[in-house]
């Protein structure tokens, strides 16, 4: 097997900015920020905007939208027949 094929995983701290949500786990990804954590060490922090705390989906706060309907108001807005 070839040496140095595969990256290395370390401990990093992956945090949501919109809603301060962090989660410590290991990755491949390098960064050259870091961040203190609970258990007093530093580990490299990779910051993004949406997570499981911040998506509309998983919080509940996602819109349905009515879908059923709009290709009937297309058709009588454009004077499209529907087909049989």
């Amino acid at each position: 097997m070839k040496k140095d094929l595969h990256p290395t995983n370390h401990k990093v701290v992956f945090k949501d900015v919109s809603c301060d949500f962090a989660i410590l786990t290991y990755s491949t990804v390098k960064s050259d920020e870091t961040i203190k954590w609970e258990d007093g060490n530093e580990y490299p922090l990779i910051k993004f905007d949406i997570s499981s705390n911040s998506h509309p989906f998983y919080t509940g706060q996602q819109r349905m939208l009515d879908t059923e309907g709009r290709a009937e108001k297309f058709r009588k807005r454009y004077g499209m027949k529907k087909k049989s």
